[in-house]
């Protein structure tokens, strides 16, 4: 794939690079064709609106590769449920060059178009794109673009072959190499990003060439192909570097269900369902994002929220202030969206939609002071910042710019009657005379719909409710009960019947409707350029308003692990060398059973980084383990853990390895999907990753599982990461136990008799030192559940039978190891009489004894390691000739 373009190198002329960089020359191939207006582009509009391939921004009409299923790293399909962003139908645009090299430089833009935000990244990646792929899957774009010199009829690249393999239900599209300028992305950021953040993010991409030249390829694609115009000075921009928070592969995500219960995707039981106490949806966005990418930063963000939920849970008369100010917030960063992103065409729905938001913003505005009084008892850093910010001099000039404009009673509702009847009255009298006598309108035919049911209640003696909704306006509803002995009237039309109702309308009803409709609509026109000169008012605040919203988001994150904290006895984590934990609970299992979950114990440092877990079936191994890195994630998430003492080092990758299903869509098994995961692992890891391995090389025969698992464990030993094997292969405790950084722990089981002869297991559910060393514990288990006894027993024998040919074996191999030593002495008895009747001279026969002592030695090894007999002047125990002298 050719680098994008780069002003400081020469280049040559070209037809494509001569076109003008107009927004009226349209770089799509069919750019003759007349394409329909957008009807809108309000955030609902944007989130629904349908791409056809019609709109890709291509200089070339390479189809996207598209297939059913998709797929991970780790040979998963991947979820919306792993997104940053969530999958609340966001509309998201991913730019993607590339610099070629052993190293290649990776550069990544993201614009959410949704929420009016851009997250620029540049990786020096490994040839297999790992980390790329992980930032695309991390933000689920909706189209990513690549240089179109990286398709056919060129050589294909390798990040696109990888980018097409990984993500397949995500449509690629290429875009021309014009579009991908450092220059043009230089420009973008100095005319849409905050005024006050613009030096701070020159200097964070200086140098980062491919993320600048992939923001200017997405920005472009976004105005000329989603046809969306974003103002100046309104887009939050920021850089990202990936080095900063913990790589979470998308199989992680699903096995620790981070983000979704595997089972039930409804269920609340995952870390982000226990966590989400949040009550604004800016911070269960923040929340979700922060789970997916924890923080790898001690000093700058993990220190400061630990310091911040510590004096919430102290000063409990702040902490409930502070939550029940965050209840009066609607969803903010959507809100202000749709202030800056500006529709091509002025409809009475766009009218509308500007109405809403500016009311929206009222209310918005009117409820952070409540917030800003409620942290006035704040004193660590993170929260004075957050009061900082939303002090009243930010946003008292936007309460001012509104109050002139709109009327003081108007505010936002729920209901669509009441945002009708606020949007008709918002606009203060005296704006235009027209706008009064379209209101007066208004009223009287809203008072003509009330006095029409009256009278259509009294002449008919029905008791019709008058009631009101989007599509049909005013409607009305009737008891069918009421007319079991006799007829609805005929004056009654439209109607239908839905259980115990019918409803239905009048003839006289659906004119009002139409009248009462004309008039709000008149309204709201006559009012649209107060509106609009409004909105271009506001627009001017709109950077100070985002970082109000995302101070709220932040404080709604860490005020929900307050609560999660207060009422489930969490406690503060250290950062440091060594992971420690007493008294650890599984945060989710916890929340399940909270009465019978049973606390445990865990140490690892560079002594003990490599912990083989054993037990029984059901003894709580992978409780265990998943434990372990949840917490992990919690913690550098910035929030409190379900222990006594905890402690943690700063972990830069999380591997998990123990879903044990198979993928019929991808025609892999489930050994398959264990190999090809274990080998993004093994590709990956490095001395700063937690990797947790559940029961590895159960899928295939005995054999070849402990083979494969003893091969892995010795590359995860060398790895130097912290590793916790789960397994039920004893040889491998027994073989890896004596290696250093090893350390053998298992699940305490107590098994004892009960009157009828069978054994009664009990799950401790408590770790303890060394190895496992209970036997048959599958059959007991079996038999302690209920299994039928014939089998049980059929299968007790088996087993004693195969123990007892192991141990003949054993057996009959220790008395042929006696046998071989036996002729073995009696050889070198042989030999030695054989030398003592020779003629040789005492320095021949010197030379020869030392010589044949060398050789009985090696030979008596031979035999204890049961190897292939050593050839020499000894003769063979197989062979009963005598070696000549």
């Amino acid at each position: 794939m050719e680098p994008p373009l780069d002003p400081r190198r020469p280049q040559g002329p070209s037809s494509e690079d001569t076109m003008s960089r107009t927004a009226s020359s349209t770089p799509h191939p069919h750019a003759g064709h007349s394409v329909p207006p957008r009807p809108s582009t309000s955030a609902s509009q944007l989130s629904s609106y349908s791409y056809s391939a019609s709109r890709s921004v291509t200089s070339s009409s390479y189809p996207s590769k598209q297939r059913r299923h998709a797929s991970t790293a780790s040979g998963r399909k991947s979820r919306a449920a792993s997104s940053v962003w969530g999958s609340d139908s966001h509309e998201i645009i991913c730019a993607v060059s590339e610099a070629r090299g052993v190293s290649p430089t990776v550069g990544l833009a993201f614009v959410n178009i949704t929420t009016n935000e851009a997250v620029l990244s540049q990786i020096c990646d490994s040839q297999f794109y790992v980390k790329t792929v992980h930032k695309i899957q991390m933000y689920e774009p909706s189209t990513i673009l690549i240089v179109n010199t990286a398709f056919p009829p060129n050589p294909k690249s390798s990040l696109l072959s990888i980018i097409e393999e990984e993500l397949p239900d995500t449509p690629i599209e290429p875009l021309n190499r014009k579009y991908w300028s450092e220059n043009a992305g230089i420009e973008f950021i100095q005319s849409l990003a905050f005024r006050e953040d613009m030096e701070a993010i020159k200097v964070a991409i200086e140098g980062n060439f491919y993320a600048t030249c992939s923001f200017a390829a997405a920005i472009k694609y976004v105005e000329l192909s989603c046809r969306v115009s974003i103002m100046s000075h309104s887009l939050r921009v920021r850089y990202q570097p990936s080095e900063n928070t913990m790589m979470i592969d998308i199989s992680t995500i699903h096995s620790l269900e981070l983000i979704q219960n595997l089972q039930n995707a409804k269920s609340n039981d995952c870390l982000f369902g226990l966590l989400k106490e949040t009550l604004t949806p800016m911070g269960a966005r923040m929340l979700r994002s922060n789970i997916l990418q924890p923080s790898c930063q001690i000093e700058n963000t993990l220190v400061p929220r630990y310091d911040a939920l510590d004096e919430l849970t102290v000063k409990e008369d702040m902490f409930f202030e502070i939550r029940k100010a965050l209840k009066g917030f609607v969803d903010v960063e959507k809100l202000l969206t749709t202030l800056v992103i500006v529709p091509n065409q002025t409809t009475i729905y766009t009218s509308e939609q500007a109405m809403n938001s500016i009311l929206n913003v009222k209310a918005f505005i009117t409820s952070v002071p409540s917030l800003y009084e409620a942290l006035g008892a704040a004193r660590t850093d993170l929260l004075t910042r957050i009061r900082e910010i939303c002090r009243p001099e930010l946003t008292q000039p936007v309460a001012d710019i509104i109050a002139a404009t709109i009327n003081d009673d108007v505010t936002a509702m729920k209901s669509a009657l009441d945002m009708r009847n606020q949007r008709t009255y918002a606009v203060k009298s005296g704006v235009h005379g027209l706008l009064d006598v379209a209101r007066q309108t208004y009223k009287e035919a809203t008072e003509d719909v009330h006095q029409h049911v009256e009278d259509l209640n009294g002449d008919h003696e029905i008791a019709a409710e008058l009631r009101f909704d989007q599509n049909r306006q005013y409607w009305l509803r009737l008891r069918y009960s009421d007319f079991e002995d006799r007829a609805i009237p005929d004056t009654l039309i439209n109607k239908v019947r839905k259980g115990a109702w019918i409803e239905c309308q009048t003839l006289i009803l659906v004119q009002l409707n139409h009248r009462i409709t004309d008039s709000s609509n008149e309204a709201i026109m006559l009012s649209d350029k107060v509106i609009q000169e409004l909105a271009d008012a506001v627009r001017v605040h709109v950077p100070n308003l985002f970082r109000v919203c995302e101070s709220i988001a932040l404080l709604d994150m860490v005020a929900a692990f307050g609560q999660c904290t207060t009422t489930r006895d969490y406690v503060r984590p250290e950062v440091g060398h060594a992971l420690a934990l007493k008294g650890a609970r599984h945060p989710i299992c916890e929340r399940v059973n909270p009465d019978r979950f049973v606390p445990n114990d865990v140490f690892a440092n560079e002594q003990h980084r490599f912990q083989i877990i054993t037990g029984c079936n059901m003894s709580g191994k992978s409780t265990y383990i998943r434990m372990i890195s949840l917490l992990q994630v919690m913690a550098q998430v910035g929030c409190f853990v379900p222990a006594q003492y905890a402690a943690f080092p700063m972990i830069q990758q999380l591997f998990v390895r123990m879903s044990t299903d198979d993928s019929i869509e991808a025609n892999m098994s489930t050994f398959s999907l264990e190999m090809r995961e274990m080998a993004f692992i093994l590709r990956n890891i490095s001395e700063s990753s937690l990797t947790i391995i559940d029961e590895l090389g159960r899928g295939t025969s005995t054999r070849d599982g402990l083979a494969i698992a003893l091969a892995i464990s010795e590359a995860l030993i060398q790895s130097n990461s912290l590793v916790w094997f789960a397994t039920h292969f004893q040889q491998l405790a027994k073989v890896l136990g004596s290696r250093p950084g090893v350390l053998n722990l298992h699940l305490a089981t107590e098994m004892h008799d009960v009157d009828d002869g069978n054994i009664k297991m009990t799950m401790l559910y408590k770790i303890n030192s060394g190895p496992v060393q209970e036997e048959h514990y599958g059959l007991n288990l079996a038999r302690a559940i209920g299994f039928p006894d014939r089998f049980i027993e059929v299968a007790d024998d088996v087993s004693k039978t195969l123990a007892d040919n192991i141990e003949k074996k054993k057996q009959t191999s220790q008395s042929r190891k006696l046998l071989r030593r036996r002729k073995l002495i009696l050889n070198l008895h042989d030999t030695l009489l054989q030398l003592q009747e020779s003629d040789m001279d005492d320095a021949a026969i010197g030379s020869y004894l030392r010589r044949l002592q060398d050789e009985f030695v090696a030979r008596m090894d031979e035999i204890e390691r049961d190897g292939e007999a050593y050839k020499g002047p000894i003769k063979n125990d197989e062979d009963s000739s005598e070696v000549g002298t």
